[in-house]
């Protein structure tokens, strides 16, 4: 489960949910899906840190959801992080939906 911040990059994602989307290996710590719309990075952070944070690449218009550490990159923008099943985002694969959820 995410914690999403109050960027409207994040703000955006959310109003797309809920999503029934294919999740995808991208590199050796992250996995990937691409919103059926893109997300504007209007004042939405620079995505700092590693292990369970959400991030949108912009150049590409994919989330990511990182399971280990990554560098930063000038085209990474934080959309929220991880508040629990942290080390199970490795093994996400295929088909899933992702829904919002009120705490």
């Amino acid at each position: 489960m995410y914690k999403i911040n109050e960027s409207q990059a994040a703000k955006e994602l959310y109003a797309q949910l809920p999503l029934t989307i294919e999740v995808e290996d991208f590199s050796i710590n992250d996995k990937v899906f691409y919103p059926p719309q893109k997300l504007s990075i209007t004042d939405t952070p620079m995505a700092i840190g590693g292990k369970g944070k959400l991030a949108y690449f912009e150049p590409w218009g994919d989330v990511v959801m990182f399971y280990d550490s990554f560098s930063e990159n000038s085209s990474l923008f934080e959309l929220g992080e991880s508040v629990s099943g942290q080390d199970d985002i490795e093994k996400l694969s295929g088909i899933i939906t992702i829904s919002a959820y009120d705490i």
